[in-house]
């Protein structure tokens, strides 16, 4: 009896929208607690807890620490997604779902139950279907503004990307504010601290990029996370289900 995690990488094809996959079977028998961290993806999970019956639903973008429970029997599918897709495969503003999440309808992504059978299989299914959402019809101004944001984990600063992409840098704001609840500052802070999870992962716990210093990155870990970032390293009782998918992460 265990917790199975799987994760991997998206195809080249559709990582301007997606982050990664990943799945979560808990065959421990007893139900286990976790605390999900602000990683800076919206995530569509598609969940069952020992029946037949699966729910879909979307998470927001999560700003502080939340401390949920992973039932017995429980079995997840999930996909990480970057906030452009946001726009185009949900077609509705998310704000209303900050730190929390709805359920949805699976008419769009029609998933089955041998989809939900295999990891590999839910994969491709899902690859298939964000495949078919026009590129052509992306704004390539937001294009290239989270071309610019995810290249620089965060790091870059909102008047620097509102020079690089043409776009004010109040007119930015208010489109990260209606579509997602937060400013463009407060998503890149959130998404330095994601992108973080691979050094911590690895025992690496002092910062090698996008940190002023070693108080600023301990502090906003901290911030963050609840915890420092030797706790979050040693993830006692596998308490961080983020850190343990960034080890499984195909790289």
């Amino acid at each position: 009896m265990s917790l199975i995690i799987q994760s991997a990488l998206p195809d080249s094809s559709i990582s301007h929208f997606v982050h990664s996959f990943w799945m979560l079977e808990n065959k421990t028998g007893k139900d286990i607690p976790s605390t999900v961290l602000p990683n800076g993806m919206v995530d569509l999970a598609v969940m069952n807890i020992d029946s037949d019956e699966w729910e879909i639903s979307i998470r927001g973008l999560d700003t502080i620490p939340s401390q949920i429970n992973i039932p017995a029997g429980t079995k997840m599918f999930s996909i990480g997604f970057k906030l452009l897709a946001v726009e185009y495969l949900f077609g509705d503003s998310i704000k209303e779902v900050l730190n929390g999440g709805k359920n949805i309808s699976n008419k769009i992504w029609n998933f089955n139950a041998q989809d939900l059978n295999d990891f590999k299989r839910f994969c491709e299914k899902s690859t298939n279907i964000i495949k078919a959402v026009s590129s052509e019809n992306i704004d390539n101004r937001k294009k290239r503004l989270f071309e610019f944001i995810y290249a620089s984990k965060g790091s870059m600063s909102v008047q620097e990307l509102s020079e690089n992409v043409f776009w004010s840098a109040r007119q930015i704001n208010r489109y990260f504010n209606q579509q997602f609840g937060i400013s463009l500052k407060a998503y890149c802070n959130i998404l330095r601290f994601g992108s973080s999870f691979k050094d911590i992962s690895e025992g690496r716990l002092f910062p090698e990029e996008n940190f002023t210093d070693q108080n600023h990155f301990i502090k906003e870990i901290k911030k963050y996370s609840g915890v420092t970032p030797k706790e979050l390293s040693k993830n006692k009782d596998n308490r961080f289900m983020d850190i343990m998918a960034i080890k499984k992460l195909d790289t």
